[in-house]
């Protein structure tokens, strides 16, 4: 994990936001590879191990994703980087871009089209690994970041569902665009859709 992430993070406990204390072990570069998160509102601990901060209760990564919500639509295909560079209407450098579940996969291939932008992945599939330009969350309750800190955010199919969609909204900048990998849900309250096909959802919020 990026260390200037963790001015970003909040603790998944019911509570008002806190900046989370860091314990740094092992780091290369500015990456964090262990270490330990502690929240100084409740005194909850998260450890930090090869490089991903493990809010889950678990502090497994890879367990199965959410199911799918029945009726769902047929699959498809994910979106190529362009493609998604445009809808997300990312441009410039600076700032965070958040990828839930199965987005994960997309980091690559943003990060060769936008240089000077860091990935963060929440709970991301277990062949995704953490790089230079992508941080690793885990939590399977909530996306683990400060609210409005987001330049935009993707939502996997696997957790196109409303809690999650709610969560995207929260973590959003005003003005900044949610992309989800499935066209049959609907935006939370506070997001305002753009566009839908295609087997994507696209909203911005207001």
């Amino acid at each position: 994990m990026h260390i200037d992430l963790t001015e970003m993070l909040r603790c998944p406990e019911p509570h008002d936001e806190a900046f989370l204390v860091m314990s740094t072990g092992e780091m290369r570069g500015r990456m964090v590879r262990s270490g330990l998160l502690g929240c100084p509102v409740c005194g909850r601990e998260y450890p930090l191990m090869k490089g991903v901060a493990r809010f889950s209760g678990s502090g497994e990564r890879g367990a199965a994703p959410s199911a799918a919500p029945s009726g769902a639509a047929p699959r498809s295909p994910l979106p190529d980087a362009e493609t998604l560079q445009a809808l997300l209407d990312l441009s410039g450098p600076g700032g965070y871009v958040v990828l839930v579940g199965s987005a994960a996969r997309h980091a690559v291939g943003l990060a060769g089209l936008m240089g000077g932008i860091h990935y963060v992945g929440i709970d991301a599939p277990p062949d995704v690994e953490e790089l230079s330009v992508l941080s690793l969350l885990a939590c399977d309750t909530m996306i683990p970041l400060r609210r409005a800190m987001a330049r935009a955010v993707v939502v996997g199919r696997d957790r196109a569902e409303a809690a999650w969609l709610a969560e995207a909204q929260r973590i959003l900048l005003p003005g900044r665009r949610l992309v989800v990998e499935r066209d049959d849900v609907t935006p939370p309250a506070g997001l305002t859709q753009v566009a839908s096909g295609q087997g994507l959802l696209v909203a911005e919020r207001r």
